[in-house]
């Protein structure tokens, strides 16, 4: 059999098909769907994924050392919780709360990575164990209830904080740039942590020693590479962005909802390993999990402007998933093995 390198046509579905199917995707719904080629729905889409998108990008950190971190849902919702106790109930100011949630997600990167790295627990299950170790903390406080103001806490006493106007206009700005007033605060954050993420990872030393780490971490610790502190360092990045996440959920809610980061964790999942089939990169990377989360955006705005089940979304987005992986380690095991 012709091997890939061979076959012109297959070398161009393995490095554009993803994009091409993207871009078909926006041309069906645009012609299918009333209203979807338009600039309104282009930032609804992007709204709708950049929380998610801060958090695939975590979960790529973690991926490209050949982890894996299934905590970033439990620490979004958590530093979600977290800013709404801080500034409600302790009546502290925006920035003492978005320090304490960052510092949170940092602590909690490290604990998974000194878990794995340290203690030898395979990553599934440090972050498994995590994941419901947070999401018992973070109802704790309040006996499960969402945080707002004028609440009757635990002990009789009445909140009387608030959300400041500061930390607010993390979530509900809009830039005055190009489309008039339309560019949200949460789009903004993350195209800067998508290119800071992708500058690190593929332009600077730490960012190939990590890439090296999960190619083949016995030779990169042979090469004098300490795997161990670049691991912690992964996961303490994973552990930031998903804070970074929470803290951007709560300031556009406005209320310590314990009930809204229930899909995080999957939709990040998906839009990293989609990432994967992204310009045949086979391989964890920032650029491809910016795309995932759009796709998955575009995929879920079309069908919801087309009046589709709201049962058939996560369906839709498993099936998506799995063709994306299918191509990518079907075609990709066919290059490396010379068509076999």
């Amino acid at each position: 059999m012709k091997s890939v390198q061979d076959q012109p046509l297959l070398r161009f579905a393995i490095r554009f098909g993803f994009l091409i199917l993207l871009l078909g995707l926006v041309v069906f719904f645009s012609i299918a769907a009333s209203g979807f080629a338009g600039a309104r729905s282009a930032v609804f889409v992007f709204q709708s994924v950049a929380i998610t998108g801060i958090l695939a990008l975590g979960v790529t950190a973690t991926l490209v050392v050949g982890g894996f971190d299934l905590s970033i849902g439990s620490v979004a919702t958590s530093a979600l919780m977290l800013s709404a106790y801080v500034m409600v109930v302790m009546e502290q100011s925006a920035f003492v709360a978005v320090v304490a949630c960052l510092a949170m997600g940092a602590l909690v990167g490290l604990v998974n990575g000194l878990l794995i790295v340290k203690m030898k627990v395979p990553d599934l299950l440090a972050t498994l164990g995590m994941m419901f170790l947070l999401v018992g903390l973070q109802r704790i406080p309040t006996e499960g209830r969402s945080i707002s103001t004028g609440m009757t806490m635990p002990d009789g006493s009445t909140t009387e904080g608030t959300f400041s106007a500061g930390f607010l206009w993390l979530g509900r700005h809009r830039f005055d740039l190009v489309l008039d007033d339309l560019i949200p605060v949460p789009v903004v954050v993350f195209l800067i942590v998508g290119l800071l993420v992708w500058v690190f990872l593929e332009l600077t030393r730490h960012g190939r020693l990590m890439y090296a780490i999960g190619s083949n971490e016995r030779a990169a610790r042979l090469a004098g590479t300490n795997v161990n502190r670049y691991k912690i360092l992964a996961y303490m990045i994973s552990g930031v962005l998903a804070s970074v996440g929470g803290i951007l959920l709560a300031a556009r809610l406005g209320r310590g909802d314990i009930a809204s980061g229930n899909n995080l964790l999957l939709d990040s999942v998906a839009a990293a390993l989609i990432g994967f089939a992204v310009l045949g990169a086979a391989k964890p990377n920032a650029f491809g999990t910016a795309i995932g989360a759009l796709f998955v955006g575009v995929l879920l705005q079309g069908l919801t402007m087309m009046n589709a089940p709201y049962y058939t979304q996560d369906f839709v987005k498993g099936a998506v998933l799995v063709v994306a992986l299918v191509f990518t380690f079907a075609l990709s095991s066919r290059k490396r093995g010379g068509g076999h």
